[in-house]
């Protein structure tokens, strides 16, 4: 069966983009490559792309450079960093250039096709990237962007990936430990306190009175809860 999702491979190491390449070609998607930051970012603009694998340190122009260039031409699709350790989040999320979302290497390929998986449900069948209204506000993913009364409001990926997860599950309670493995991945050493924490932000970018949340509500002794209302 074919997706007829495209994506694209923008990686310097050519043994890892054939080993992803093949796997996702053997998953049915139209798969594209390219081997530099600057060859990337042409064939992203012009091929447009469902979903750019964008490798984080490459010579010449980085992942997060291009990332960053091709947001401001305009292109909103799907943008996932590939990073080579973890603490690098930390700096995606300073960077604030646009990626959807990131996968730490070396990564498991079954986990990468699983991610992909519970992204293109989103894009197979839809003609426009995936938003979320709730209240005054609009959810973009993609551009890991909010907007209040039509005001642009910045977040991190792990508050993207929090706010997306409440969205697509709204009014189901959610417990702490199935949110950090959905925000965090499988070999997390997270703790509750650090998730707690990144929901106190959150809070202070969608809730009118922070201290006594509407939306984003805590379940006691259990976890949390969306009311999209």
């Amino acid at each position: 069966m074919s997706k007829e999702v495209k994506i694209l491979i923008v990686e310097d190491d050519e043994n890892l983009r054939f080993l992803v390449a093949h796997r996702l070609k053997a998953e049915g998607y139209t798969v594209l490559e390219a081997n530099d930051g600057e060859a990337g970012e042409r064939m992203i603009i012009a091929d447009q792309p469902d979903i750019v694998l964008l490798d984080w340190m490459m010579p010449g122009k980085q992942g997060a450079e291009v990332c960053e260039s091709v947001r401001k031409q305009g292109f909103e699709n799907l943008v996932i960093m590939m990073t080579a350790k973890a603490q690098d989040v930390d700096k995606i999320d300073a960077y604030n250039f646009g990626a959807s979302d990131y996968i730490t290497k070396p990564f498991n390929m079954d986990v990468l096709v699983a991610m992909l998986e519970s992204k293109v449900k989103f894009i197979v069948n839809k003609d426009t990237a995936e938003i979320h209204r709730f209240g005054n506000m609009e959810h973009h993913p993609n551009i890991h962007t909010l907007f209040r009364d039509g005001k642009k409001i910045e977040l991190t990926i792990l508050e993207n990936r929090i706010l997306l997860y409440f969205l697509r599950n709204p009014g189901k309670v959610i417990n702490r430990d199935e949110l950090m493995l959905v925000v965090w991945g499988y070999n997390s050493d997270v703790n509750t306190r650090t998730l707690d924490m990144h929901i106190v932000r959150l809070r202070k970018k969608i809730e009118l009175n922070p201290d006594n949340p509407q939306l984003l509500q805590t379940v006691r002794g259990v976890g949390y809860r969306f009311n999209a209302g």
